[in-house]
């Protein structure tokens, strides 16, 4: 299953399908939910029926939902049945479906799962693997499956599109120079960018705002060898109620604080269960998380752990010590 997949394997199992089922991973950012979007749209552009799924039971970020296509993705607690393929996107392992991978493993047993993702640590789990590590965000890989298919991108689409790549190359500061011509390419469909920034970046809430403040009052600088990281603990009792998105953004504020060379959010989900974030342009983050049991990208990655706050940080400081 981990093996690489050609293009033209996942437009054929793509064109087979007369129903699709599109996942994307849990607590999903703008590039889930801009892959579902771009997926879903062009599929709907060929006659196909869709349905787009996230395997949590707690609220969507409401600001994703200005991404058009969006519109139709539900949460939801098992796999909807029924279809003749699954499509997951932007998921870097299977766990990252959430409360869905069980009846995906299921899927997969009988052959009829994609992967399409951009992590550099994904496995490839589906039967139909198309992981492009180069890739700066997931709808940059639909990209050229949506040529190959022969879509007509249009506004909803390139929305869809730039809103993926907007944010993972967090507002163009990384990425190879092919990012700045996608954006140009995608901007020739009089995308209103600035408002789409706003809405995926800036938008917040006051609420939000004194969440972040408390948080951020208790940053920590933590030795780690040749290593300094910067440490925020996102309490289940302070960041319970807040939107995914508000809670994501902790992490760019220890992205790269001076005289530190990475920075980690613990986020606590539920009393002793976290799920870290981590940020760096000097340490391989998406080895460390694969040492943790997750995965990611060099610059940008994440695992899921449990204990408490010495605990957690004990873990994390003894692997980075090693490299």
């Amino acid at each position: 299953m981990s093996q690489q997949s050609s293009i033209s394997q996942v437009v054929g199992a793509l064109q087979e399908a007369d129903s699709v089922c599109i996942v994307a991973h849990l607590r999903p950012d703008a590039d889930a939910l801009g892959s579902v979007a771009t997926l879903r749209l062009a599929l709907e552009q060929l006659g196909k029926k869709t349905r787009c799924v996230i395997g949590q039971d707690w609220p969507i970020s409401e600001n994703l939902f200005t991404i058009p296509g969006t519109d139709t993705v539900e949460t939801a607690t098992s796999l909807p049945q029924g279809y003749d393929l699954y499509v997951t996107v932007d998921c870097g392992s299977l766990d990252r479906t959430g409360v869905l991978a069980p009846d995906l493993a299921k899927m997969i047993r009988r052959g009829n799962v994609v992967c399409i993702d951009h992590h550099a640590s994904n496995p490839g789990f589906g039967n139909i693997n198309l992981v492009v590590a180069g890739c700066e965000s997931t709808t940059t890989v639909l990209k050229s499956v949506l040529e190959e298919l022969g879509v007509t991108i249009n506004h909803d689409i390139a929305h869809a599109m730039y809103a993926g790549l907007v944010t993972d190359t967090g507002s163009f500061r990384w990425g190879s120079p092919r990012m700045h011509t996608l954006a140009s390419e995608l901007m020739e469909f009089e995308l209103d960018t600035k408002q789409i920034s706003v809405d995926l970046l800036d938008s917040t809430t006051a609420e939000d705002l004194q969440m972040l403040g408390r948080v951020l009052a208790d940053v920590q600088i933590v030795p780690a060898g040749n290593h300094t990281i910067a440490v925020l603990y996102g309490r289940y009792d302070v960041i319970s109620g807040h939107s995914d998105s508000a809670v994501e953004t902790m992490v760019d504020f220890v992205r790269a604080l001076d005289g530190t060379d990475m920075g980690v959010v613990f986020k606590e989900q539920v009393p002793g269960y976290w799920a870290v974030s981590l940020r760096s342009n000097d340490v391989n983050c998406a080895q460390v998380a694969a040492r943790l049991g997750g995965g990611g990208h060099v610059p940008a990655a994440g695992y899921s752990t449990q204990g408490e706050p010495e605990e957690i940080i004990a873990e994390l400081v003894n692997i980075v010590d090693k490299l």
